[in-house]
């Protein structure tokens, strides 16, 4: 259980140049299968199904991965791919990839075309489409509880494009790839980014054939450079294979990345085929192990020549004969699948046989002709005019075969030209054609993008109807906000004259009780005048009245005076509501004014104006927009940053020894999602705002410098509008860097809390694991009884062997150092299991073992020594004991 968790761990760090997002579990396209230059090309370069292949085969392939460890990653790949057509190659194949607990499974499509540019110059497009699905195995996960971060590992659906192309001559081939172009999740509807496995491959390949006597006499030799160009490194790799002619193929390579591979195949029959390849890592992946990989093919008989590239004889260990035919191209390209063509073909190819059976005949007949004329000549030696005549009638005859023969060649000369007439009517015929296809790719291109036009003015008319309706929508609420200030100020005037007219009264009563006051002031001043005459009258009563009046004239100084105070104040006040009455009117005039700039700048007239207010409006607008993304950002932020403490408290308290309650299951991926579309949507809507202050302020720039309009009421306004919506703008541009710089501290945190819980996680594993195996021992031990019949060395499963060296190893739990006799190294548990259990049922029941976590090895002993010579002593002294045939001895220094 620990080491599968241990692998896993491994797994998951290893792979993550596979993975383009944290959290997703998304896995890019990445098929191992390159060492072979013999079988599946079409998954190095998509146009390989095409270049330098005739036929057609079935493939399964098998590679396993870094075989020192359990549960290594793991690829079966079956294929049917080659060469279709004269111009066509294609391929079809399914996988499956484990990696420990995740896994991938899907298929993958490929498709080349060739266009032929001269006798011995090809230009080949491929492309490659991935279709498949990842997530966790949940079979392979053993675990004694339930991980968040495995149930949070969504399974995902995508689909993944690789094109290339491929120029080649009579030797040699280029080209370039675009891996994992595109890859599209079907699960979260959106295009990875950031995918490390994206990259841009370019290839040289050359293909040749030796000259030689011998074994290697016309074997054929492939070499293949490539240069994988990612995003953060650069993986050069070599391949070179040589094919003797016997059946048998020999390849090595390296690579910079994954290391040196060597590999040899064979034609176990003409159509049945199997291939090897090793491979051993170097650098930071030596630790990791050697890899293997096995293909087996079925090769299909091909009836067809087809041009580029020259077709080899199939030989094989099982046949008899292993001559080798070659197939070199012809000086004429030939049509595939042309049947006016290939008629034509035939028809000079039978008449050239005639006319060649012909020429043979006459030949024959000619040379018989004058083997008779020879033997009449010498017959009639001695008869001038019969030789004379015969030397004539002979001269004739070979004036008559010469004719033939010119006619020969005349009927021949014709036939080749009909076949160029032929050839040159298929090549018409083929670029009729493909103008009449380029014809109606035209015209199915002029009528998509007349039907793009007509959708886009479509949502145009519409965006324009939404945009009248909100202009309207905001006249009709300026003119209501216009009407409801126009209450106001009417109220308050009448609030005023209201009050005006309050003092006016006031001041009237005042007045009023003025005059009265004078009145009485009036009267009893003629009251003190008639009693001063009395006084003078009567001079005994005149000292008492004379004081009685001083004292009634002091009051009524005193009333006269307060009241020209009244009267005073009530002056002071009525000039202070003449003052307000004044600054109201000055208020209402300034109000005035103010509502015509307003309806100024509500309704320009210009043409700046207009644009200035549009942009104005629009900006405002997407103001509520991007403060409500704002808090929407803020909140996921808060949300993960809660997860953080609630993940920081459950490993503080799980190191305490006390167990809490999971947290409820949540979709990481969703939030995630979530996360990503707001950041995408604030990201746009404040570039976009701010774009709209800069082109604001541009044509308030714009304005001013016009002499014309200079600093007008509409000038003054918007530049107080612009160094708000900037003041605005620079506020939120500050509140995104802080939330981003937050969420990117809360990720830190996170992995290293997840960090925590996974070596805890491993450490309670190792727990259980120890405990586990002292129990089987003990049941072992305590439930074997003795055999009846003494075992041999052969029912003794020894594992892996150690050797005569001393192996050292390190930190081994719960085991002290020494040296310990081994006599048995296993990985499984089962094989550890029946040696322990037939070493007891030999008679030695003080066997022991113990285990590396490094490897995941189990080494069973049963004596332990302080120092090596006693330790040589004991392996001396081992006797002839089943169990001790393969006896070694480790040091352990923890």
């Amino acid at each position: 259980m620990k080491a599968r968790f241990l692998l896993f761990i491994l797994c998951i760090c290893f792979t993550q140049t596979f993975y383009s997002q944290e959290d997703d579990g998304v896995v890019s396209l990445a098929i191992p299968t390159r060492n072979s230059l013999t079988f599946n090309k079409y998954t190095l370069n998509p146009t390989f199904s095409f270049v330098r292949e005739q036929t057609k085969y079935v493939s399964i392939y098998n590679k396993r991965e870094w075989v020192s460890f359990d549960n290594a990653p793991l690829t079966y790949l079956a294929s049917y791919s080659g060469r279709f057509g004269e111009n066509i190659g294609a391929g079809l194949g399914l996988f499956q990839q484990n990696y420990g607990v995740l896994t991938t499974f899907g298929g993958i499509l490929n498709f080349a075309y060739n266009a032929r540019l001269g006798q011995d110059s090809n230009l080949t497009f491929g492309i490659n489409i991935g279709a498949y699905k990842s997530g966790v195995n949940t079979g392979n996960v053993v675990t004694n509880f339930e991980d968040p971060s495995l149930q949070n590992v969504p399974e995902n659906f995508l689909l993944s494009i690789n094109p290339s192309i491929n120029y080649g001559t009579e030797f040699l081939d280029f080209g370039l790839s675009f891996k994992n172009l595109a890859l599209y999740n079907f699960e979260s509807s959106l295009l990875v980014e950031d995918n490390p496995q994206q990259s841009i491959q370019a290839h040289f390949m050359y293909t040749g054939y030796m000259s030689s006597r011998g074994f290697f006499d016309n074997s054929k030799f492939t070499a293949l450079l490539r240069s994988d160009f990612q995003k953060d490194e650069t993986i050069i790799s070599g391949v070179a294979m040589v094919t003797v002619p016997k059946g048998i193929w020999a390849q090595a390579g390296y690579n910079t990345l994954y290391g040196a591979s060597a590999g040899v195949g064979i034609n176990i029959t003409k159509q049945i085929a199997l291939e090897y390849n090793y491979e051993k890592a170097f650098g930071d992946l030596n630790n990791f192990g050697s890899s293997h990989e096995i293909t087996l093919a079925y090769r299909f008989i091909n009836n067809n020549y087809y041009d580029y590239s020259r077709e080899d004889e199939v030989s094989s260990i099982l046949s008899s004969g292993n001559k080798r035919r070659r197939v070199s191209k012809t000086s004429k390209s030939r049509v595939a699948n042309n049947k006016t063509s290939n008629t034509s073909k035939r028809k000079t190819n039978t008449q050239a046989n005639t006319l060649t059976e012909q020429n043979a005949k006459l030949q024959t007949e000619t040379e018989s002709q004058a083997k008779a004329l020879a033997e009449q000549k010498k017959t009639a030696q001695d008869n001038e005019a019969q030789t004379k005549l015969i030397e004539e009638q002979q001269a004739k005859e070979l004036a008559e075969v010469q004719a033939e023969l010119d006619k020969i060649e005349a009927d021949k000369k014709a036939a080749e030209r009909a076949e160029t007439r032929a050839k040159l009517l298929a090549e018409q015929k083929a670029k009729a054609e493909a103008d009449a296809q380029a014809k109606l790719l035209a015209e199915q291109k002029a009528k998509a993008e007349a039907d793009a036009q007509a959708k886009l003015l479509a949502e145009q008319k519409t965006e324009a109807d939404a945009q009248a309706k909100l202009l309207a929508e905001q006249k009709a609420k300026a003119e209501a906000d216009a009407q409801a200030k126009l209450l106001a100020e009417q109220k308050a005037k009448a609030e005023a004259d209201a009050q005006a007219k309050l003092l006016a009264e006031q001041k009237a009563e005042a007045d009023a009780q003025a005059k009265l006051l004078a009145e009485q002031k009036a009267k009893a001043e003629a009251d003190a005048q008639a009693k001063l005459l009395a006084e003078q009258k009567a001079e005994a009563d005149a000292q008492a009245k004379l004081l009685a009046e001083q004292k009634a004239k002091a009051e009524a100084d005193a009333q006269a005076k307060l009241l020209a105070e009244q009267k005073a104040e009530a002056d002071a006040q009525a000039k202070l509501l003449a003052e307000q009455k004044a600054k109201a009117e000055a208020q209402a005039k300034l109000l005035a004014e103010e509502n015509n700039n307003d309806d100024i700048i509500s309704n320009p007239t210009d043409e700046l104006a207009k644009s200035m207010q549009t942009i104005a409006n629009s900006t405002e607008d997407s103001k509520a927009v991007q403060n409500e993304l704002l808090k929407q950002f803020d909140d996921i932020v808060a949300i993960k940053d809660q997860d953080l403490k609630d993940l920081k408290e459950e490993n503080d308290l799980s190191d305490q020894g006390i167990t809490v309650q999971p947290k409820p299951f949540k979709s990481v991926t969703a939030e995630n999602n979530a996360l990503n579309a707001i950041k995408v949507d604030l990201e746009n809507i404040i570039k976009s705002r701010s774009e709209k202050i800069d082109d604001l302020n541009k044509l308030y720039e714009d304005r001013i410098a016009n002499s014309t309009y200079g600093l007008d009421e509409v000038a003054l306004f918007y530049k107080k509008e612009i160094k708000r919506l900037k003041a605005e703008q620079l506020k939120a541009n500050e509140v995104n860097a802080q939330l981003n710089t937050k969420l990117d501290a809360i990720r830190i945190a996170t992995e290293v809390e997840k960090r925590r819980r996974i070596k805890r996680a491993a450490f309670n594993n190792e727990e259980d694991r120890y405990s586990q195996d002292r129990a089987m021992l003990n049941n072992i031990k305590q439930t074997t009884v003795l055999s009846d019949e003494p075992l041999k060395e052969t029912d003794f499963d020894f594992g892996e062997p150690l050797g005569n060296n001393i192996k050292i190893l390190k930190n081994i739990d719960n085991v002290d150092s020494g040296y310990y006799l081994i006599i048995a190294v296993h990985s499984d548990t089962k094989r550890r299991n029946e040696f322990l259990t037939n070493v007891v049922a030999s008679g030695r029941t003080d066997v022991d073992f113990f285990h590396d976590v490094a490897t995941s090895k189990y080494y069973i002993f049963y004596d332990k020594f302080e120092d090596i010579g006693n330790a040589n002593k004991a392996l001396e002294s081992k006797g002839n004991r089943p169990y001790n045939g393969k006896m070694s001895i480790v040091k352990i220094e923890n």
